[in-house]
């Protein structure tokens, strides 16, 4: 199976910047998409970006287009999420996952989890 260990989530002003890290571990090998999903307070589940592990392909949500970015560092099997621009409504916890086959979008396609980190955005 594989780790995913989350970090860089955090307090910040409307209109400001995070990188969100995950960083995997284990059965790298097995692994097809990683993805990006949030989940605000009374909401389900959403998802925000994923990339495929090699390759490269990146998908967004239309909510996050043009703001946020899905990026890899291969040498340290680490996925990162840029969000720039944010917003008060982009406040949730956010999990980065990874799949071994399905739509991307879907959370059902991901078998790992990470914990999750908050972000916070304040108006």
């Amino acid at each position: 199976q594989a780790q995913l260990v989350e970090s860089g989530g955090g307090l910040v002003q409307a209109g400001g910047s995070l990188r969100l890290s995950c960083a995997a571990s284990g059965r790298t090998f097995s692994i097809y998409t990683m993805g990006w999903f949030r989940q605000a307070p009374g909401k389900e589940r959403e998802f925000v970006a994923a990339r495929r592990w090699s390759g490269g392909n990146t998908y967004y949500a239309d909510s996050v287009k043009g703001r946020f970015t899905i990026s890899r560092d291969n040498a340290k099997n680490t996925v990162y999420l840029q969000m720039n621009s944010l917003k008060p409504e982009d406040t949730a916890v956010y999990y980065c996952a990874s799949s071994g086959s399905g739509y991307y979008a879907s959370p059902q396609s991901y078998s790992y989890w990470g914990q999750g980190t908050q972000v916070t955005v304040s108006s």
